[in-house]
C-alpha cells in the first residue's frame, strides 16, 4: 500500500525482470525485440543521435513499419537539437509516426512548458516486453575502438508490467498528437509466477520518485546504494539520506568523476560536504561516463530508470522508472555497484584524507581491486556473487547555484572549493551583464522589454484560455447536476 502511494502506480505482479548494464548487449536486446514485433512498437527516448547506433535503430524501425506493424516514436526536441531534420525523414516516409516533444512552438503557448522535457528511455513491443532505464540512443553508449562505452543500466520486463509501460507511452503520446489506444486492444495478461513491479511515471509536479526515495530512505535498515549521473539532490532528499546514515544505515552514492556536463559535476560536488559529515560515503567513477540512475535498498528493493536525483528530474520532467521488490535483482544490483566501486575513488573529508595520507582538501580512497582483471569480468563476478548470496545546464544546477549563493551571502557556512567555483562563475556572469547594460543601456532595455512582453502576452493568453475553459466546465457541471425544473439530479 505504501509503495503504491509513493510510486503512484499499482502493484503489478507476475513479471520477469532482467538486468541490463552493457550498452552493446542492451542495444542488441532492443533490436531483437523490435524485429519480433507483430502488433506495435512504441519507442520513446530523450536523445537519438545521427550516428551508427541511431541509424541502426532507424533502419530497424523503418523495416518494421514497412512490414505493416504500427510504429510510434517520441523524441525530445531539446535532447535531439543536434540531430538533423533529415534523420527523421526516412522514418516518416516509411510510415513511422514521429513526434518531437515540446518543440520551441510550445513556448508561445506555455512559456514554462519549454523547461519540461521528456527524459524517458523506453521501448515497448506488443505490450508483452518492455525495455527501460537510462540508455539513450547513440554511439557513446556502444563505445568505439578507442573509447569505452558509457556505463549505464536498464531492465527488460516481460509480463503484465510491459502492458502498463505501453499505457505510459500512450499517456505521453496523447498529450502531443492524435490519441492512440493500442494497449486497450490487448487482453489483460494473466498473472504468472514472477516478481512484483511498480511503474513510476514521472510527470511535472507529481514528485513520485521523490516520494519513493523518501519512503525507502525511512524504511532502510541495512543499506542504501545509489548510482546517479547528475546528482544534485534537493535538500529534503539529501537530509533523508543523511538521516539514514546517522542512524547506522550504509548509505553510498556513486557519481561520475568526469561528467559530460561539467557544470552539473561542479554543482554535485557543492553538496558533498553535508552528506560526508553525516556519514554518507561518496564515490566517483573514473571511467568514460557513469550515466546510470539506480538505487538498491537492503538488497531487496531496487529502482532503475531515467530519473536523476535532481530537481529537474524529480519535479520538472517526464520520467519513467521501475521499482522491483526482489532479492535476486537486488543482489545483482549490489554486485554491479561493488564492481563499479572497483573503478572508482572514494571522496573523504580532510581529516580522513590526512589519516589516509592524502593532503588535498577533498581526499580520495580507492577500493581494493585487481588491476589486471577486465571491467566486464569484474562486473559479471560481482553480480554472480551478490545474486547468489541473496537468492544534468539543468534546472537542478540553477537550484544548487541558488543555494550556494544564499548560503554565501547569509554567511551560513564556509564555502568549499566547489562552492567557491560556483559563486565565482555567478559573480562573473553578473558582472558581464552589468557591463553589457552599462555599455549598451538601450539594447539592454529593449531586451528586457521584449522578454517581458513575450511573458506578458503568453501568460495573458494562457490565463484567458484557462478562464474560458473553467467557465465552460462550470456551466457543463451545472447542466449535469441541475434538472430542467431546477431540481438537483
Amino acid at each position: 500500500m505504501e509503495l503504491s502511494r509513493a510510486t503512484g502506480g499499482e502493484t503489478i505482479a507476475g513479471n520477469r525482470v532482467a538486468l541490463q548494464f552493457d550498452g552493446p548487449t542492451t542495444f542488441s536486446a532492443w533490436l531483437e525485440s523490435i524485429a519480433a514485433a507483430e502488433r506495435f512498437v512504441y519507442f520513446e527516448n530523450y536523445l537519438v543521435r545521427d550516428d551508427p547506433v541511431g541509424r541502426t535503430f532507424r533502419d530497424a524501425l523503418v523495416a518494421k513499419a514497412k512490414d505493416g506493424v504500427p510504429v510510434y516514436l517520441i523524441h525530445d526536441w531539446f535532447g535531439c537539437w543536434a540531430t538533423p531534420r533529415s534523420f527523421w525523414k526516412p522514418l516518416r516516409e516509411a510510415g513511422v509516426h514521429v513526434k518531437a516533444f515540446n518543440p520551441p512552438s510550445v513556448a508561445f503557448r506555455n512559456p514554462f512548458g519549454a523547461l519540461q522535457r521528456d527524459h524517458r528511455k523506453l521501448v515497448v513491443v506488443d505490450g508483452t516486453v518492455a525495455h527501460l532505464g537510462g540508455l539513450c540512443v547513440g554511439q557513446a553508449w556502444a563505445g568505439t575502438a578507442t573509447e569505452a562505452p558509457w556505463r549505464d543500466t536498464g531492465v527488460e520486463i516481460v509480463g503484465p508490467a510491459a502492458l502498463a509501460a505501453a499505457r505510459a507511452f500512450e499517456s505521453v503520446w496523447n498529450r502531443i498528437a492524435d490519441p492512440i489506444f493500442l494497449a486497450a486492444t490487448l487482453p489483460e495478461p494473466v498473472e504468472a509466477d514472477g516478481v512484483p513491479v511498480w511503474l513510476i511515471e514521472g510527470e511535472p509536479g507529481r514528485a513520485r520518485v521523490y516520494r519513493t526515495v523518501h519512503l525507502s530512505a525511512s524504511r532502510a535498515r541495512r543499506s542504501i546504494w545509489i548510482t546517479d549521473a547528475y546528482f544534485v539532490a534537493p535538500k529534503p532528499v539529501a537530509e533523508a539520506l543523511a538521516a539514514a546514515a546517522q542512524q547506522g544505515v550504509d548509505v553510498r552514492i556513486l557519481v561520475p568523476a568526469h561528467n559530460n556536463w561539467p557544470i552539473v559535476g561542479s554543482m554535485s560536488r557543492g553538496g558533498y560536504r553535508f552528506l560526508l559529515e553525516s556519514g554518507v560515503r561518496i564515490f566517483e567513477w573514473q571511467g568514460q561516463m557513469m550515466h546510470a540512475k539506480t538505487s538498491v535498498v537492503d538488497g531487496v528493493w531496487s529502482r532503475v530508470g531515467s530519473s536523476n536525483l535532481n530537481s529537474a528530474s524529480l519535479l520538472g520532467n517526464w520520467e519513467l522508472d521501475v521499482g522491483v521488490l526482489d532479492a535476486e535483482l537486488g543482489g545483482q544490483l549490489e554486485g554491479l555497484f561493488l564492481a563499479d566501486l572497483a573503478s572508482s575513488v572514494e571522496i573523504v573529508l580532510p581529516r580522513r584524507a590526512m589519516t589516509a595520507g592524502v593532503g588535498s582538501e577533498v581526499g580520495i580512497l580507492t577500493e581494493s581491486l585487481d588491476p589486471a582483471e577486465p571491467l566486464s569480468s569484474r562486473i559479471e563476478r560481482r553480480i554472480r556473487e551478490r545474486g547468489t548470496s541473496h537468492g544534468r545546464l539543468t534546472m537542478a544546477s540553477v537550484v544548487r547555484a541558488g543555494e550556494v549563493l544564499g548560503e554565501a551571502l547569509s554567511g551560513n557556512r564556509t564555502l568549499g572549493r566547489e562552492d567557491r567555483t560556483v559563486l565565482g562563475m555567478l559573480s562573473i556572469a553578473a558582472l558581464a551583464v552589468a557591463v553589457g547594460a552599462a555599455l549598451a543601456p538601450s539594447l539592454a532595455g529593449w531586451l528586457i522589454a521584449t522578454i517581458a512582453f513575450w511573458f506578458g502576452i503568453t501568460m495573458g493568453i494562457r490565463a484567458y484560455v484557462q478562464s474560458r475553459r473553467a467557465r465552460a466546465e462550470e456551466r457543463e457541471a451545472e447542466r449535469r447536476h441541475i434538472g430542467p425544473q431546477g431540481e438537483e439530479t
